[in-house]
């Protein structure tokens, strides 16, 4: 069942919108942002290191080493 907002419910929920509207409103000022005066330095140490493993079939393994001049 739904009733129309009326009466001390719409006058809280009309308040709280205030409330949150003023609030925001004082804490606008608080915030300050400013570049530094030095550029910003970011150091990564990064390692990378790769390993390639295989696997041959059987075959292929044979054909391989009977051919081995053509690797």
């Amino acid at each position: 069942m739904n009733r129309p907002k009326t009466g001390a419910r719409r006058l809280a929920i009309d308040g709280r919108t205030v409330a949150v509207m003023i609030g925001g409103a004082a804490l606008a000022g608080c915030v300050q942002i400013e570049t530094p005066d030095k550029p910003i330095e970011i150091n990564l140490n990064i390692n990378i290191r790769q390993e390639v493993v295989y696997r041959l079939d059987g075959d292929a393994k044979k054909l391989i080493e009977q051919n081995s001049e053509i690797f």
